[in-house]
């Protein structure tokens, strides 16, 4: 056999060196090319991106200096269009000075309780009244209430720069002086009604039951005639309301008295922050100052003019003046009278202006230091409220009562009136007290006009602190249905109930809607309630209320007051959607700059007529010294569309823009909507996309409209509180 041979196939063929090294290049060469392509093309785009920013820079620039260059303009025009503020003011004063000639032309016999010789002498005659019964002091109690109401509202409606400290003293004076005379009536009254109680008796239990209604007052008097130890439940007028008692009590001599005030006169009044008009009298004066020496100017400048008439009228012979002269000279001088007068008006305008401002920006200042000086158990009257009344819980010692004899009624008068069954007493054993004189369990009515979202918390009142506590209750509970609340308390005395007072904040949405001319929507939504507040000119109403999505009834519906007053009685209706100085240390806000808070609300205010606005959820991740929200043109009567094309514009106060995303867009962006620009007010960024009817609409609306929506908005503080 010969040798084998291979296959040309299996044989692999041999790379030379050379041939590696050149691969090897090639490889080189092409990674190269690609990288420098790549890096290429990295720095394109780089340069792409450095030039559209350059260009977006510059073309900001452009928008900036642009808005520079108007700035003068536009807020000189937001200037004039912001003088209803200070015309509204002016008019307010008007009013609060003719309130005592129109009180004196009434001619209703009433006291002016803001003349203290009047309110004086009304206390006077009044305590000089005796043995009035409880309807009769009822019925004058309407009277007196309307007058602690009328001082109380002066006082809340008189900016701190126009309140004097004396004229504060003497109202304060004079509203605790009718508190206290009122109250004391009643207690009389009451003594008088125990004193005839065995006349009154019930024909079943042998003991006297009255409750006198009226729409101030609920009294429920019951007197332990026959003393029945096994009488222990005392219910009035076949209701819940009422008492379980002690054996003790069941057997004593005693009165027990419910008189339900449907108003509260026993928390201390607020006093008037002095700070307050410390820091208004600070720009104040400086306005002041401005105006001495602007009328020294006048004068100085009159005294030259008159001097050089004088000397020019004495160059020229009396023969030789014509009467058209005469006329010339007439129109010259009064001409030079009437330059100051004009001077003197814009200067009381800007004075005006000046303290309105402050007055609105210290609306929106937030106390630095939260109340700390309480005692144990005490309620803290800024997280809390007082709702529904005060109920007066009184164990009465029972008077001698009226005896018939030979005709006449023979009733002893006890030197010292009226007194209070002491429970428990003060000098007891322990064991003594724990098993005789036991908590006494009280049922009470929740007052019909309150709302309550949460079951109400109960609170007495500490006479020797002078605040109310929430010691010495215990076992409470509440019947929402029958609006009926059960607690064991340990001593009688005055009682309220009470409500976080933000419970409805922060607030979910708002939005505020022009309805028709001078006429306005504002809804706030919050957590438990829907509530919808018209104004119109210089009034204030509650269009609706809807609790859990219900709709609920309040008497405020369709009543229209004064700003103030409404406001008031929203917070005593328990709906309270204003925030204080101290709510930021109880709820969590959104805060924000209250100089840009405030100037985006009176602009607001300005453009309600005609344009519609609303929350964003984009508020709370701009920059505190910003605010962003909804806006869009509404002249319609229409119901609000289900998704109306909204515009979002972002305000600092200073400078206006409207933004590129939207309330549904993936991240925040301040970015300019295209073919946008920035403007120095919301007036005239507004106007940029704003219809003639509507700016029409805006530059007719009342001053006193404006100022009523811009201080529901600095009062609601929609912005920080949503």
């Amino acid at each position: 056999m010969g040798p084998k041979t291979k296959k040309p196939g299996n044989k692999k063929k041999k790379i030379s060196k050379a041939e590696r090294l050149r691969q090897l290049q090639e490889e080189e060469e092409r990674r190269q090319k690609e990288e420098e392509e790549a890096r290429l093309k990295y720095e394109k785009e780089e340069m792409e991106k450095l030039e559209i920013k350059r260009i977006e820079r510059e073309k900001w620039r452009q928008l900036e200096a642009k808005d520079l260059e108007r700035r003068n303009e536009e807020l000189e025009e937001l200037y004039l269009l912001e003088r209803c503020f200070p015309e509204a003011e002016k008019l307010k004063r008007e009013t609060r000075l003719l309130s005592q000639w129109k009180h004196y032309i009434q001619c209703d016999g009433s006291p002016d309780p803001s003349v203290s010789q009047e309110i004086n002498t009304f206390i006077s005659l009044w305590k000089e009244e005796t043995n009035e019964t409880f309807e009769e002091v009822i019925g004058k109690s309407k009277l007196v209430l309307n007058l602690i109401d009328k001082l109380k509202l002066i006082l809340l409606e008189t900016p701190p720069y126009d309140l004097q400290d004396k004229i504060v003293t003497q109202y304060q004076g004079s509203i605790l002086e009718l508190q206290e005379l009122l109250h004391c009536k009643f207690n009389t009254a009451t003594e008088i009604l125990l004193r005839q109680a065995s006349t009154l008796a019930d024909l079943d239990s042998g003991n006297m039951e009255k409750v006198i209604q009226d729409e101030n007052i609920t009294l429920y008097v019951w007197a332990n005639l026959k003393k029945n130890p096994r009488y222990r439940s005392v219910r009035f007028s076949e209701t819940q309301i009422g008492f379980e008692i002690p054996r003790i009590l069941a057997t004593s001599d005693i009165a027990l008295r419910l008189l339900h005030t449907h108003y509260d006169q026993v928390t201390p009044l607020r006093p008037v922050p002095t700070s307050l008009q410390e820091h208004t009298s600070t720009i104040t004066n400086l306005v002041r100052d401005e105006e001495k020496n602007l009328e020294a100017a006048i004068s100085k400048e009159m005294q030259e003019e008159c001097k050089q008439e004088e000397n020019e009228s004495n160059s020229v012979h009396e023969e030789e003046i014509k009467v058209e002269d005469q006329g010339e000279t007439e129109v010259k001088m009064s001409s030079v009278q009437e330059e100051p007068e004009v001077t003197k008006c814009e200067l009381e305008m800007k004075l005006i202006s000046e303290t309105v401002l402050a007055a609105q920006l210290l609306l929106l200042e937030n106390a630095h230091e939260k109340p700390s000086d309480l005692d144990d158990n005490e309620v803290d009257l800024c997280q809390f409220t007082t709702l529904g009344g005060v109920y007066h819980l009184d164990i009465l010692e029972l008077p001698p009562q009226c005896k018939p004899m030979k005709g006449w009624m023979v009733v002893e008068i006890l030197k010292e009136g009226l007194q209070k069954y002491i429970y428990p007493p003060e000098t007891t054993e322990d064991f003594e007290t724990e098993y005789s004189f036991p908590p006494i369990e009280v049922t009470l009515e929740v007052h019909e006009n309150v709302i309550f979202f949460e079951d109400p918390m109960v609170a007495r009142w500490d006479a020797e602190g002078k605040h109310w506590k929430t010691d010495g209750i215990s076992n409470v509970s509440y019947k929402s249905e029958e609006r009926l609340i059960t607690f064991n308390l340990e001593t009688f005395g005055p009682v309220t109930l009470i409500q976080d007072s933000h419970i409805n904040m922060p607030y979910q949405s708002w939005e505020l809607r022009p309805l028709d001319v001078n006429k306005v929507l504002l809804s706030v939504t919050t957590i438990f309630a829907e509530i919808q507040i018209q104004i119109k000119e210089n009034l204030c109403m509650l269009a609706s209320i809807k609790v859990n999505n219900k709709k609920h009834s309040s008497i405020l519906e369709g009543r229209w007051m004064t700003p103030v007053s409404f406001i008031t009685a929203l917070k005593e209706a328990g709906l309270n959607i204003f925030p204080t100085r101290h709510s930021h240390f109880y709820v969590i806000i959104n805060y924000k700059v209250p100089l840009t808070e405030m100037k985006a609300y009176r602009q607001m205010a300005l453009l309600s007529s005609a344009f519609a606005f609303g929350w964003s959820r984009w508020n709370m991740l701009c920059d505190s010294k910003k605010v962003v929200f909804k806006v869009r043109e509404h002249l319609r009567k229409e119901e609000p569309i289900e998704d109306p094309n909204w515009a979002l514009l972002m305000f600092s106060g200073d400078r206006a823009q409207r933004l590129k995303i939207d309330e549904y867009s993936d991240t925040f962006s301040e970015a300019l909507k295209e073919e946008t620009e920035f403007h120095s007010t919301l007036y005239h960024m507004v106007k940029d996309f704003a219809s003639e009817e509507a700016m029409e609409k805006i530059r007719s609306s009342n001053d006193q409209f404006i100022d009523s929506v811009g201080h529901m908005l600095l009062l609601t503080r929609v912005l920080s509180y949503s």
